[in-house]
């Protein structure tokens, strides 16, 4: 007979602005279960946990963990009872060991000293109990991501949780890692936890689920078996309508007669001795979307610095936008010739928070002529214009005079797509546009880079997400280690296990194969 852990019973959250973030929300979660969370950004999900995790406290409701009513104060007050979470965005000290990163707070003593002995191999006993193969003495900044998130669930399970609460737990994975990472998953529910899955990637909460609660609009659409529901009837309860998934009517497009919007030749770049970027060299065609694929922190990030002129360290090699040597020009001589930029990190590089959407819709091009009169900028054109692109991408907002702050994730996001695609460039750097946002709004970006590219714009999408990469791109490379390890000139005939062993840096191509991602 199953066992209730967890229940929620009538819980509604209500912000002093008024703004309600969950109403009336029924929930229970049984011992033993992996049970998913889904829903838009900005449904609600997040508040609920938070409550769950002791962070928010419920206006009205109540929360039964192990048949007690909760009135957490913290969330220590959570992780003494037994529940852990594990945040998309780890909680760790990288100059600290995986033993010193887990017992923090915990320490096991001896007379008046930690007990460093004991720590350890509780520590290493855990990790191989549950077959995570970690070295438990080495530091978190050795680590790969994989490895950093096992040191993130250890730290819960050392605690003693019985129910953890997951966050996006995939979305810096490796097919290959998360296969692995589920099956660990299906260990601890073997051993009797109770798993919170929260993720985006409905195609894994299928894979992994025993039930799938699903909330919109911050009201409950209802619990069910995973069994009983199709990829279809899931996607309709989250968004209220089916997804468009065909993406075959926008893959035919003009050829631009290789026209290049952009060019690196022979890119390198070095940090504490060592090559972040090592002798890169590819090119983005007009009318295409070369996709780089890789697991974070093998170069990604410094190569888009250096195209879009953010980087500070220096690196030699050449870099070419819409044909001119950018040298040391800066980001805004790199826009002035032809260059968008949607950022990794919408609300410290996209967006300036504390101000209106009109001012964020027009910011990286407020002085063409359209919008700046010979004295002052003309208001009634900024607002022509931003009415227009608040209506054409659906941002969710009273108006344009709203602050982009009060605004969910998706929405950000969407006005950093709409300007940029406001600004008619050739080339576009899209370094992951749809991280942690909905399917809804994810596929909305997506149509509206496809229909860049399909205008003749050259789009470089950097993305941890292999099947953005895979159904967007024309052309793939693969990066690990700061060099490219694989070239894909067909990303139609893309094994996306297969690129994920080039990711791990399992396979690796021959110089004349990845020199096709120039030359071709």
């Amino acid at each position: 007979m199953s066992e209730t852990i967890l229940k929620l019973d009538k819980v509604t959250k209500v912000y002093p602005n008024g703004t309600v973030a969950n109403r009336d929300i029924n929930m229970e979660f049984e011992k033993g279960e992996i049970h998913s969370v889904v829903g838009e950004n900005g449904a609600g999900k997040s508040t609920l946990m938070k409550m769950i995790f002791g962070i928010e406290k419920p206006s009205s409701g109540t929360i039964t963990y192990k048949g007690e009513e909760t009135h957490f104060n913290s969330s220590m007050d959570a992780i003494h009872v037994g529940i852990g979470m594990v945040h998309q965005h780890f909680m760790l000290i990288p100059s600290f060991s995986i033993v010193d990163n887990i017992i923090l707070g915990e320490e096991p003593t001896k007379g008046v000293f930690i007990d460093t002995k004991e720590a350890a191999k509780r520590c290493q006993e855990l990790s191989d109990k549950y077959d995570f193969e970690l070295d438990v003495t080495a530091k978190v900044s050795t680590l790969s991501v994989a490895k950093r998130q096992k040191v993130e669930i250890l730290k819960t399970l050392y605690r003693n949780a019985e129910l953890i609460i997951l966050d996006e737990p995939t979305s810096v994975l490796t097919p290959q890692e998360t296969e692995k990472l589920f099956d660990q998953l299906r260990f601890f529910k073997e051993q009797g936890h109770t798993i919170i899955f929260i993720s985006h990637k409905l195609e894994e909460v299928k894979q992994i689920s025993d039930k799938i609660s699903v909330i919109r609009n911050g009201v409950s659409k209802g619990t069910y078996l995973n069994s009983e529901l199709t990829m279809e009837q899931l996607t309709n309860l989250i968004i209220g309508r089916d997804l468009d998934n065909d993406m075959d009517e926008y893959k035919t497009h003009e050829d631009f007669h290789n026209e290049k919007a952009l060019e690196v030749k022979g890119l390198h770049m070095e940090r504490n001795g060592k090559p972040v970027l090592n002798n890169v060299s590819f090119a983005v065609k007009c009318g295409e979307i070369l996709g780089v694929a890789g697991v974070e922190g093998n170069g990604q990030q410094e190569l888009v610095k250096c195209i879009t002129g953010l980087e500070e360290t220096k690196y030699t090699g050449e870099i070419y936008i819409c044909g001119k040597t950018v040298g040391d020009m800066n980001i805004r001589g790199r826009r002035d010739i032809g260059m968008a930029y949607i950022p990794e990190d919408r609300m410290v590089d996209g967006v300036a928070g504390n101000l209106p959407i009109s001012d964020n819709l027009i910011s990286t091009y407020y002085t063409r002529e359209d919008i700046n009169g010979k004295v002052f900028m003309d208001s009634k054109a900024i607002a022509k214009v931003s009415d227009n692109l608040i209506k054409t991408f659906a941002v969710k907002t009273k108006n344009a005079d709203t602050t982009v702050n009060s605004l969910s994730g998706g929405n950000v996001q969407k006005v950093v797509v709409a300007r940029e695609y406001n600004t008619n460039s050739k080339f576009m750097i899209a370094e992951q546009p749809t991280h942690g946002i909905d399917i809804g709004s994810a596929e909305f970006v997506h149509h509206k880079l496809i229909e860049m590219r399909n205008a003749g714009a050259g789009i470089l999408l950097v993305s941890a997400d292999l099947n953005e990469v895979v159904d967007l791109s024309d052309r793939i490379i693969v990066m690990f280690n700061g060099k490219i390890a694989g070239y894909f000139p067909d990303a139609n005939n893309v094994n996306e296990s297969d690129l994920g062993m080039y990711m791990l840096g399992a396979k690796r191509q021959s110089e004349e194969e990845i020199g096709g991602a120039l030359n071709d």
